[in-house]
């Protein structure tokens, strides 16, 4: 067992999403959405980096010598899998882990409105997950591939860096390839699987603009494509994805993401209060012939409004979703007001009145 193993454990009795171990500090485990701290000693760097590579793969800390970053996979049999970050600061080495639950939690268990498992379904298409990191999106993104996989008799290839969810094959087949290990880019493994017969792709990060032109072109030729990107609302998403290209093409790409498009989903976690854990509040676009006429014709600052008349559609905005959590007692006032947009829906609810700041 690796010396690092214990602090898994830890990590697992915690029930904490993350591990942070830098030089220079006690370890911290980030519980329920805030940061608290080991009893341990503080880390020294070089007890650190040798704590570290004991469960690197020797590529991987060529790596990370050569560039101070690095991702990976790790998994404890039997508990958990860990997605790696290697990084260099100011007093050595330093590294976060995020656990990986080896159950899939469907949609109704995360508490997910049943618009989302339908978009397993989907005969073709792009489906977006967004939301800030540790929002939670690759566990959405996990029930929505399960369904897949338990209803469907097609082919799955998961693109990730790294592998997070680990899909045995049910109905569906599935290949799991990870960047930097089973192939050397996003791009390279969306040309890839093009070839090999796939009907669902799942890309774990639309990081570029060669990866975001083949997810489009893959959701336009006939395939399913699932992917993830940092974005605050499903409008904003779509007008990422088009700012990402040059202006000259920018017209052509609106036209094609107008017809490939089928849902986006933008979620934000919160802390509950009625019970240890989490929740999610997801804002849902889902691409009616309306709402691809918005994004045709450039109309995308019309989406919220679309989105709030879609509701039959299984569309909500973010603040809807996370009024209904406030009202079942799930989160706090204080916390529903600071992750709203339109926080006058919640100021009324506080105890006292937000500083000004609040707004911003």
């Amino acid at each position: 067992m690796a010396k690092i193993d214990a602090f898994f454990r830890l990590m697992h009795e915690q029930g904490a999403s993350d591990l942070h171990l830098l030089s220079g500090l006690q370890p911290a485990l980030r519980v329920r959405g805030d940061i608290e701290r080991v009893k341990y000693k503080v880390l020294e760097n070089d007890d650190l980096r040798a704590m570290l590579y004991e469960i690197a793969p020797e590529e991987k800390v060529k790596v990370f010598e050569e560039t101070g970053d690095v991702d990976f996979g790790y998994e404890i049999q039997g508990l958990a899998r860990y997605r790696v970050n290697f990084f260099m600061q100011r007093n050595g080495v330093g590294a976060v882990f995020r656990e990986i639950p080896s159950t899939i939690l469907n949609a109704e268990q995360l508490g997910l409105p049943p618009v989302v498992p339908r978009l397993a379904s989907l005969p073709r298409g792009l489906v977006l997950l967004t939301g800030p990191t540790g929002s939670g999106k690759s566990t959405t993104l996990a029930a929505i591939v399960d369904e897949a996989n338990r209803t469907r008799k097609d082919n799955i290839i998961t693109v990730e860096d790294p592998i997070e969810f680990v899909h045995e094959s049910k109905s569906c087949i599935v290949s799991h390839r990870e960047v930097g290990i089973h192939t050397k880019s996003f791009s390279a493994a969306l040309r890839g699987a093009l070839r090999e017969d796939p009907d669902i792709i799942l890309v774990g990060e639309m990081r570029d603009l060669e990866t975001i032109s083949l997810a489009i072109e893959a959701s336009a030729t006939g395939h399913l494509v699932f992917g993830t990107l940092h974005t605050t609302s499903a409008a904003k998403t779509v007008d990422r994805i088009i700012e990402v290209f040059p202006a000259e093409q920018q017209a052509q790409i609106r036209s094609t993401l107008a017809d490939g498009i089928r849902a986006v989903i933008s979620q934000v976690l919160f802390k509950r209060i009625d019970k240890i854990g989490r929740c999610v509040a997801p804002e849902i676009l889902i691409a009616t012939p309306a709402v691809r006429n918005l994004i045709r014709e450039s109309k995308t600052h019309q989406l919220p409004s679309m989105m709030q008349t879609g509701k039959k559609y299984g569309m909500q905005l973010l603040d809807d979703a996370i009024m209904m959590l406030y009202h079942r007692g799930w989160i706090s006032a204080e916390e529903a007001y600071n992750k709203a947009n339109d926080k006058s829906q919640f100021r009324g609810f506080l105890k006292s009145t937000p500083k000004d700041f609040t707004e911003a």
